[in-house]
């Protein structure tokens, strides 16, 4: 048997992500963390932060609801 050493060297938030897929029978589940692998190991993904959207966020921030991180009081 070979083992294609490059199949196991990868980073731990991945090798995460692989052992929960791998936990899972959900078809949907398997399909959300092969993307959240994709967005874990692709630095430039398309990932967008409060910042591209500053309206949007300072109006969730303004709701009753709203949980602000303890770091933010």
């Amino acid at each position: 048997m070979t083992v294609n050493i490059a199949a196991v060297d990868v980073s731990i938030p991945v090798l995460t992500l692989q052992v929960a897929a791998s936990h899972t029978a959900s078809p949907s589940e398997r399909i959300a963390y092969c993307l959240d692998e994709w967005l874990v190991s692709h630095p430039n993904a398309p990932v967008s932060v409060d910042a591209d959207y500053p309206q949007w966020a300072a109006e969730l921030a303004a709701q009753p609801t709203y949980f602000r991180p303890l770091e933010a009081s």
